[in-house]
């Protein structure tokens, strides 16, 4: 990889924040439940004449060094993969486990978040309820050691550290904790169970009458969670919703269809699937959606994949509300995951799905997988994402030419990702390249987590939003740090920066002591975009 992609490939990283792992960004997969069990993984790359396989036996029967199966073949499967689209793709035991798990919303664990602090690992988040809480960890822990493995002074991969925290359902495991500078004398003994995890990080109302959520990710309780926050918050007379697409790569297409319904009251056609060996399949709205009337924003940017998008255009498609934000990823293929008996998986890509109007949104992959991924950091260097909102009109070249209509009539692309009803642009100022810098050495974490949550407020999270102010000094010290870190920059630059660093300073203080929602109701104080959407809503 060049000196310049790898440039451009971290500008896009770090100036909206961490792109969903790797290939996997934007899996949207058919069904919950639709996975196929291949019992013998060869018979997936075996040729009519066998050439495949009959390979992998002579390099295993002659090869001059020793080669395992299962290496031969992970190879082989990732070659055939490869040469498909950027969606296709292999999924070892541990990453298959994984995003099974992330998307069903459940796992068996013991309920905690932590960060690399230095050489330890400290609790930044404790499930409410869960096991870790009901056995006395605490917020603000440091995990020093689990059963009989240190982990303070030693680097361990996060991978390690959750296998070893996690494990079946019912079992234990004893943790070693430094609690306010001093380890306590005996580990605290945890059973693990049942941690379920929303994909929903925030809901929360606005001025009274805006109700805000924003979703992660499209797993197989999402709709239900959104309902279920959505009827708390119309009890207080909430009659406008803010959707929050943005950075959420996909996930079931169900889930997706299914939440999409919630916006309309009659039978209307949402989105429907085609390949070469998947006939069409048409998924509609079930006419008893809980927002069917009221004002609708949805959210969306260039991180804002797959399933996202099929909401996203179901609602633009059919003229329900306004899509506010920048252009979206571009995803419009459908996967279904083939499972293997070593618990490795095949993500296949088997169709491609279309938004009402007709229209495939999938952006082009003719130039290969890295091209494919580093489009976004292009829109960043080209200007499409930052150009000032009056000077920014659409490339059609960049949809092919693809122009159909909304049910109004309204013009609207395929090809090239959605394109927002009303443009607002990234805030290139604020995160300038010393907010990237830090962003990208974790300097504000490791700033708020040795400094400033320390001390337990003896306030509530509405206090917090309107008096919380940070110490005197806060900002020249985080400098000095930055810069005993080597970083090199200017005052001017650092001014610059300010507010956003102050702001996610602030933030990530309230999801320590507060939770995840805290954290985004005081980065949405500061927030371009939703301030653009509350504006629209209320005109």
């Amino acid at each position: 990889m060049s000196p310049e992609t790898k440039k451009n490939l971290l500008t896009a990283a770090t100036y909206a924040g961490v792109l969903f792992v790797g290939l996997l960004l934007g899996q949207s997969f058919e069904n919950e439940n639709a996975r196929t069990s291949n019992t013998l993984l060869p018979t997936v790359l075996v040729d009519r004449n066998g050439k495949l396989q009959r390979l992998i036996q002579i390099v295993q029967d002659k090869y001059v060094d020793i080669v395992g199966v299962d290496t031969l073949q992970d190879y082989a499967i990732k070659e055939v993969l490869s040469n498909l689209d950027p969606h296709s793709t292999y999924m070892p035991p541990a990453l298959a486990k994984a995003m099974g798990e992330d998307l069903n919303g459940s796992f068996d664990g013991i309920g905690v978040e932590y960060y690399r602090l230095q050489d330890t690992l400290m609790i930044t988040s404790v499930t409410p309820g869960g096991p870790a809480q009901k056995a006395g960890v605490k917020i603000g822990d440091k995990l020093i050691g689990v059963d009989d493995r240190p982990i303070a002074g030693e680097y361990m991969k996060e991978q390690e550290v959750a296998a070893r925290v996690r494990g079946k359902r019912g079992t234990t495991v004893n943790l070693w904790i430094n609690r306010t500078g001093e380890d306590l004398p005996e580990p605290i003994k945890v059973t693990r169970d049942k941690i379920v995890v929303s994909s929903i990080d925030a809901a929360y109302i606005i001025d009274t009458a805006i109700a805000y959520i924003k979703i992660k990710r499209f797993g197989a309780q999402t709709a239900n969670d959104f309902r279920d926050n959505l009827k708390r918050m119309k009890q207080y007379g909430v009659d406008k919703l803010i959707l929050d697409l943005r950075e959420n790569g996909g996930g079931y297409l169900r889930s997706a269809t299914a939440l999409a319904s919630e916006f309309f009251k009659g039978k209307e056609l949402l989105v429907y699937t085609q390949g070469a060996n998947e006939t069409r399949r048409e998924y509609y709205s079930n006419g008893n959606g809980i927002f069917s009337e009221g004002k609708l924003v949805v959210l969306i940017d260039e991180k804002s994949a797959s399933a996202s998008e099929i909401v996203a255009g179901a609602v633009q498609d059919l003229d329900r509300g306004i899509v506010l934000g920048r252009r979206s990823f571009g995803k419009g293929l459908v996967q279904d995951q083939f499972d293997f008996d070593d618990g490795s998986a095949v993500n296949l890509t088997i169709a491609r799905y279309y938004t009402p109007s007709g229209r495939c949104i999938q952006k082009s992959y003719k130039d290969g997988v890295e091209s494919y991924f580093n489009e976004i950091s292009r829109r960043y260097s080209s200007g499409e994402l930052t150009r000032d909102t009056a000077t920014n009109t659409i490339d059609t070249t960049l949809f092919r030419g693809a122009l159909y209509h909304t049910s109004s009539g309204r013009p609207i692309y395929g090809g090239g990702g959605i394109m927002p009803d009303i443009y607002v642009p990234v805030d290139s100022l604020g995160a300038n390249s010393f907010y990237k810098k830090v962003i990208k050495e974790n300097i504000i974490n490791d700033y708020v987590y040795t400094n400033l949550v320390t001390t337990p407020p003896d306030f509530s999270i509405d206090h917090y939003m309107d008096h919380y102010t940070l110490p005197r000094n806060t900002y020249s010290d985080f400098v000095e740090l930055s810069r005993n870190r080597g970083i090199e920059v200017s005052d001017k630059e650092t001014a610059v920066a300010q507010k956003l660093i102050e702001a996610d300073m602030k933030a990530l203080v309230a999801r320590f002591f507060f939770g995840g929602e805290a954290f985004f109701r005081i980065r949405n104080e500061a927030d371009r975009m939703l301030t653009r959407a509350i504006e629209t809503l209320k005109r």
